[in-house]
């Protein structure tokens, strides 16, 4: 089983990796299932996701993807709200079902609507970037996700960025928010799976190869559709696990 949970930990980093996110709803829904005990899910699910979306980021960084103006909006806010999510106890059951449904509709209409992507970027509303900015932080902190994987397909949809500009920019907000959000917990005094060690060096081995697939290799049309299905796989695992 233990092998098992280690290809499922790298198969997760190198799908959400590719598409410029952390995992963190992947791992979530993988402890719950290989029975981690709750206490080590959320710092585990943080810590994780601060490494695969630093190598997710530099990979699309270097692709030449990244725009300091699309994302510096929404980290202004989104970095201290995800610290404070992340310091409130809740069951967050409720939090994930809602994110599940949301994210199905998201992928339906990336599906269905091929309008919904478009490689002409238009400019971000300042005020409406930093609102939700500390929304996403916050929830994002408080179930224990970078926030990336709501804020990828927003910007598509809104036509603030193409597929790869997206990824580049969720990777970065995945690490902040997940860095913020494990900071909360360092402050707060939390315990460390004994297996993360094992379990980073995994991740690492997938975030490369997932990220450096999808910033060179990959086709903007292929990566709508890759991304679509990442989407629809956390959704599921959301909603079910």
């Amino acid at each position: 089983m233990e092998y098992l949970l280690l290809v499922s930990l790298f198969v997760i980093a190198f799908l959400y990796s590719s598409v410029g996110h952390g995992g963190g709803t992947g791992y979530l829904a993988l402890l719950a299932l290989f029975g981690v005990a709750p206490i080590f899910m959320k710092s585990t699910a943080l810590t994780l996701n601060v490494f695969v979306s630093a190598i997710a980021y530099f990979s699309y960084y270097k692709a030449g993807f990244f725009r300091w103006k699309l994302i510096l909006p929404f980290l202004l806010t989104s970095i201290p709200f995800s610290y404070l999510g992340a310091l409130i106890p809740v069951n967050p059951s409720i939090y994930k079902i809602i994110l599940g449904l949301f994210l199905l509709l998201a992928t339906a209409r990336m599906v269905l609507n091929p309008k919904a992507f478009s490689e002409e970027s238009k400019r971000v509303p300042i005020l409406m970037a930093i609102t939700i900015g500390a929304i996403l932080g916050f929830f994002s902190g408080m179930i224990g996700i970078g926030g990336g994987i709501i804020l990828s397909p927003l910007l598509i949809q809104m036509h603030w960025a193409n597929v790869k500009e997206s990824a580049a920019a969720s990777a970065l907000f995945i690490f902040l928010n997940s860095l913020s959000g494990l900071f909360a917990l360092v402050n707060k005094g939390f315990g460390m799976e004994p297996r993360i060690i094992v379990w980073i060096a995994v991740g690492i081995v997938g975030g490369i190869a997932g990220s450096y697939i999808g910033s060179s290799r990959l086709k903007p049309k292929q990566l709508k559709y890759l991304l679509a299905s990442v989407l629809l796989l956390a959704s599921i695992k959301l909603i079910l696990l």
